[in-house]
């Protein structure tokens, strides 16, 4: 038994990591918002109406330093910022596949019509 408690740990310290990485309710919704290609700001938050300004910077700067997007200055005028997903972000891809899957069923389990 004892065999087995060093595995455990090691993936309760990945889950973790994972967890740490897409915490919140906002960081899912701008990698999401980039699966068709990078983005301006603008285009950013018009994806996803509810976040503040403020907000949408915090959390790129946040997935730009856990390297899930790159920050790119375009030099022309007016300058703009673009930001795209990094080879490590397109790779959250399949587990958000998954994890829309899985809650396609759990909708379907949980939130009957009768509860509507």
């Amino acid at each position: 038994m004892k065999k087995n408690k060093p595995v455990c740990q090691e993936r309760l310290r990945i889950i973790r990591d994972v967890l740490e990485l897409i915490q919140g309710k906002w960081r899912i919704p701008i990698i999401i918002s980039h699966t068709y290609g990078k983005k301006r700001f603008g285009e950013i938050h018009k994806d996803i109406p509810d976040i503040s300004p403020k907000m949408l910077s915090q959390e790129l700067k946040a997935l730009e330093m856990y390297l899930m997007v790159e920050r790119k200055i375009i030099d022309q005028y007016p300058v703009h910022v673009e930001y795209t997903l990094t080879d490590l972000g397109k790779s959250l891809h399949t587990m958000l596949d998954e994890m829309m899957q899985w809650g396609v069923g759990f909708r379907k389990k949980n939130i009957s019509p009768k509860s509507r």
